[in-house]
């Protein structure tokens, strides 16, 4: 988010349910699966139908440039959270939901949503999987629905938009008349706002390089998933362990043993329990499982 003084801070939004979390085992969506395989969809439809309008929290976590620049972990790293306690969560709204489409086709299917279109005052992160999906999320759009999807009413802009994009595909508004399509020219009053200039980053170095995520400060993938499992209630514990087993089984060939042991050693490095858990529900050599066991664990 940029301010009105020009200040960058980072910022994560977190939509949170109001209507508390329930999800099936794998067992009861497998039978769900075979009874009503648009379940969720069904549910969201009627529930908005009868009123019962779902919402969802909004919250953000504020982090400022210098505490991005020490922080123990890449703030941008998106297998990464902000503790809370670190970054508490500050209330801003909530989001409802309290209309159906009146036609899918129109409302849904020629939607074209993507992270570049931002409002006044948000900006963009050097978050990897961000900036890739900046370029690429439009592009789909383009092949998907033409090259000149923003003018499908669901996708227009309320506002009024000065630029010198012309022709293409389905152009439908008129193409600016007889007005140039380049700039600067000698015959309209178009100038560039200076306001919708970003800050300039700060990248800490002069030097261009490859980075390796797991070089030093970038490879602790363990703390977190680890902290998370401890989170957990017995019985969301017993269904993770269920689940992953139940994967793991399928495991086959000439190199299960060395495939099995080298993703033990991800869930011991996460939690000793947890692995020793995985370890019962393969009906593994628990002896032999410990061989997995990271040293430091």
């Amino acid at each position: 988010m940029i301010n009105a003084n020009n200040e960058r801070h980072w910022v994560k939004f977190h939509f949170m349910t109001k209507q508390c979390i329930k999800n099936f085992t794998d067992d009861e969506a497998g039978e769900m699966r075979g009874k009503a395989p648009d379940f969720a969809q069904h549910d969201l439809l009627t529930a908005i139908d009868n009123g019962d309008f779902p919402q969802w929290d909004l919250k953000i976590q504020v982090m400022t440039e210098e505490q991005a620049k020490t922080y123990k972990w890449n703030p941008f790293d998106l297998t990464k959270v902000w503790p809370h306690g670190d970054f508490p969560l500050i209330d801003v709204g909530v989001l409802e939901l309290n209309k159906n489409p009146d036609n899918y086709f129109a409302h849904v299917e020629q939607a074209a949503f993507a992270p570049a279109h931002v409002v006044d005052g948000i900006g963009y992160s050097p978050d990897k999987m961000l900036q890739g999906r900046l370029l690429s999320y439009p592009d789909a759009h383009r092949h998907r629905l033409g090259g000149n999807y923003e003018q499908i009413p669901v996708n227009r802009c309320p506002f009024e938009v000065n630029n010198y994009e012309r022709d293409g595909q389905m152009r439908v508004d008129g193409n600016q008349g007889s007005a140039p399509n380049y700039f600067p020219n000698s015959f309209d009053e178009i100038v560039p706002d200076p306001t919708y200039k970003e800050p300039s980053w700060d990248l800490g170095t002069g030097v261009a390089d490859w980075y390796d995520r797991n070089a030093e400060g970038e490879n602790d993938h363990y703390t977190q998933p680890g902290n998370l499992y401890r989170l957990m209630s017995e019985q969301a514990k017993l269904d993770l362990i269920k689940n992953i087993t139940n994967s793991m089984s399928g495991v086959a060939g000439p190199k299960r043993e060395l495939i099995v042991n080298r993703q033990l050693c991800h869930w011991f490095r996460a939690d000793i329990g947890l692995g020793m858990a995985i370890a019962k529900g393969l009906e593994l050599d628990l002896d032999e499982a410990m061989k997995s066991m990271p040293v430091h664990a």
